[in-house]
């Protein structure tokens, strides 16, 4: 299968050779999660509660996502890191211990969520009606939480190695069975969102069948299991794992702590109908947001291994390409959502009352959506230098500091109601991103002075 020789290959070829694969891998992955939504949306008579419920169970999607995170964008730095200094046994340490730590935390992440999954989902807002509908589908979807970890996982570590092609191929197979499998099961054989469900832990099987395969027997780093000795050792390179792949993991566990609190703001001033408002625009903002991660997460690898072989001109060039993708992208996106919003609410939802809270809704939602740019690009940098501190900061700078105080004050304290909800969004945008992005200049540019030198 094709690979990208990161060793040889000019900066610019590279990055789109493994960006390109990515956005269309992406883009599909962005099927699991949404299409569940745009099927669930259309069920007769109940599509529209049904969809609300279902939303209620983002939190504890983004958690399972979090936590393939904080493993597998926590170890494919520091992996490609390795490969870039010449260091075979210590990227071999990290793939296997990345592939570990995922396999162990996906059986406890599934046991906590069969015991907990009723209390949380009240936690998190859900009525009696909704209940009806959001506890039997996360259920269903608690039993694929170790395919899922690891095709989400795992699959960072078959880009680092240049197979982006085989990268997107693991995703486009689970993608490709979803489409199929869920209006079969949802409408053929009636079966609701439970039925959707069913029709997503089936598709990331294949998925991670794919991808376990592939670092087995196909990759230059297979995969295999921890000996005795190994797992007697591994505390260091599973501490350095975790500690990188903290901001990433903060970034999607404070999605979801944001989720929480909007739904549970929305509930009490706008009532269910407001739920599945920030239902869809959180559908829209992952299909909008999914080119951008892959134009930035392709870099990564690049950047990583040029910092590893102590280049500082390819790890700026890289910089600039990847910044310069996402611009022009981020530009064009930002400007469809606010003069076609129409167009992108269809795609989940054909309810004309709910399209019209939405329209509003979501335009104040994406008003600064061009700085969250500044976000993905600072943050990518400071991964791929392994720069920890400066990415966990920046994870929490933007949700914990400043989005969730906003989603209350300004619904109450400025009595702005609703709006105030998807206001915090953009204000966090314009600061967070502005922040993070100014300092990842200067922190940068002092890191690869000192490598010149």
């Amino acid at each position: 299968m094709q690979r990208i020789d990161f060793e040889h290959g000019s900066i610019r070829s590279n990055i789109l050779n493994a960006a390109l694969p990515m956005l269309v891998a992406q883009l599909l992955s962005l099927l699991y999660n949404i299409v569940d939504r745009i099927y669930i949306a259309r069920i007769p008579e109940t599509g529209t509660a049904a969809l609300g419920a279902v939303g209620l169970c983002f939190p504890i999607v983004i958690l399972i996502t979090a936590f393939s995170n904080l493993f597998g964008t926590g170890g494919a730095p520091l992996f490609s890191i390795a490969r870039g200094q010449k260091n075979t046994v210590q990227a071999g340490k990290i793939l296997n211990t990345s592939f570990f730590l995922l396999s162990v935390c996906s059986l406890l992440l599934m046991i906590l969520g069969f015991l907990f999954a009723r209390p949380l989902l009240v936690l998190f807002g859900a009525s009696d009606q909704a209940l009806v509908y959001a506890y039997p589908y996360l259920m269903i979807y608690l039993l694929g939480t170790f395919p899922s970890m690891i095709a989400t996982g795992m699959n960072p570590f078959i880009n680092a190695q240049g197979y982006s092609t085989a990268g997107m191929l693991s995703v486009v197979i689970g993608a490709a069975a979803n489409l199929v499998l869920d209006p079969l099961f949802i409408f053929v054989f009636h079966l609701g969102a439970p039925g959707a469900a069913i029709a997503t832990v089936l598709s990331q099987l294949l998925s991670a069948a794919f991808v376990l395969y592939f670092l087995r027997r196909k990759a230059e780093y297979p995969i295999r299991l921890l000996s005795r000795e190994e797992l007697a050792s591994v505390g260091s390179c599973a501490g350095d794992i975790v500690s990188l792949g903290t901001a990433g993991f903060i970034m999607q566990l404070t999605n979801s702590l944001v989720s929480i609190c909007c739904n549970h703001v929305l509930a009490i001033t706008g009532g269910d109908i407001y739920i599945s408002v920030m239902t869809i625009i959180s559908s829209i903002r992952q299909m909008v947001e999914t080119p951008i991660y892959a134009i930035t997460e392709g870099s990564s690898p690049i950047i990583s291994y040029n910092y590893g072989a102590r280049r500082p001109e390819q790890v700026k060039q890289a910089g600039y390409t990847m910044a310069l993708m996402a611009l022009i992208y981020t530009l064009g996106m930002w400007l469809v959502i606010l003069f076609a919003p129409h167009f992108l609410i269809g795609i989940f939802s054909s309810d004309s009352s709910l399209l019209a809270d939405t329209i509003p809704s979501m335009k104040l939602y994406f008003s600064a959506f061009i700085f969250m740019l500044l976000q993905y690009v600072g943050q990518t940098m400071f991964k791929s230098l392994n720069l920890k501190r400066q990415a966990v900061f920046f994870s929490l700078l933007r949700k914990v500091v400043i989005v969730v105080p906003l989603t209350y004050l300004l619904p109450y304290a400025l009595g702005l109601g609703t709006d105030g909800v998807f206001l915090a969004e953009p204000v966090s945008n314009v600061l967070g991103g502005t922040l993070c992005f100014t300092v990842m200049l200067l922190t940068v540019k002092r890191q690869l002075t000192r490598m010149r030198s």
